[in-house]
């Protein structure tokens, strides 16, 4: 039997581990691409998002202060397409956990990180892609970015923040589920993550319980910084959290990350299957 050096030195085991993360981003890519209809359906939710959202209900929707409600709502279903990125993520890692995968690579000579990270290299490729195929479907129906180019780019990157600090909860949570079939449950359950906020209507015409929370939650931040870089119609608030959408728009994912990163490392490190 062969023995593969471990790498010794900081330098080398960090070489060591980016290459083993990188090719396991490849193979989750690979997988991803060799299945069309998981690309084309993947891609095919957010647009329908837009054209349902924005032409069905557009015209009944009002937005506080004036404005165009499809500039309205364009970020905020960017918003909650980083959120529903969740339950994918999820998904696809309790589904190489039942079918062996993951015990697989665990039993190689490859770095600890390698799983995880590859994961979520990957998983942030979909996303890109994802929010790219937003975009052009938001220009195409009359949406656009009104503020400049560098707010433009601060925008979609808080929302690929976002979406990166989902893709450690929905990994530790992958590896605490034991079917394929238990991940289809989370759905029900981040769908009032991704409703009770301002990503159809402002938080303001709610109960004020409800606005409140609306305003606490960590896809409102993201969707109302977004909205103000874009320079799309926002609404404000009454509560700290609405004035000050951009620190809570990095503050919620940064926290997010520093709890379910080190807990969805030592939850893979730990496994017993």
């Amino acid at each position: 039997m062969t023995t593969v050096p471990v790498p010794r030195g900081p330098a080398a085991r960090l070489k060591w581990a980016i290459h083993d993360g990188l090719t396991v981003s490849r193979r989750d890519l690979t997988h991803w691409i060799r299945s069309p209809e998981e690309v084309f359906g993947g891609l095919l939710f957010p647009v329908l998002s837009v054209l349902l959202f924005g032409y069905v209900f557009g015209s009944a929707v009002v937005v506080p202060g004036g404005g165009d409600y499809r500039e309205f709502l364009l970020p905020g279903l960017f918003g909650m397409t980083m959120v529903f990125g969740l339950v994918i993520t999820a998904s696809a890692v309790v589904t190489d956990t039942s079918r062996g995968v993951t015990d697989r690579f665990r039993s190689m000579p490859m770095a600890g990180s390698a799983v995880v990270a590859g994961r979520s290299v990957a998983d942030m490729v979909r996303a890109a892609l994802d929010l790219a195929a937003l975009i052009l479907c938001g220009l195409a129906v009359g949406w656009s970015p009104n503020g400049s180019f560098g707010a433009t780019l601060a925008a979609i990157g808080l929302l690929l923040l976002l979406r990166f600090a989902l893709i450690w909860v929905g990994i530790y949570i992958g590896l605490l589920l034991r079917t394929p079939e238990s991940a289809t449950a989370l759905f029900p359950l981040v769908l009032p993550f991704a409703m009770i906020a301002n990503t159809f209507v402002a938080p303001g015409l709610m109960p004020t319980w409800l606005g409140h929370a609306a305003e606490w939650n960590p896809m409102s931040a993201t969707v109302a910084a977004t909205r103000d870089l874009f320079g799309n119609p926002g609404v404000g608030g009454s509560t700290w959290a609405a004035d000050n959408p951009l620190v809570m728009a990095i503050l919620w994912p940064t926290v997010l990350i520093l709890v379910f990163f080190p807990l969805a490392v030592r939850r893979f490190q730990t496994m017993s299957r």
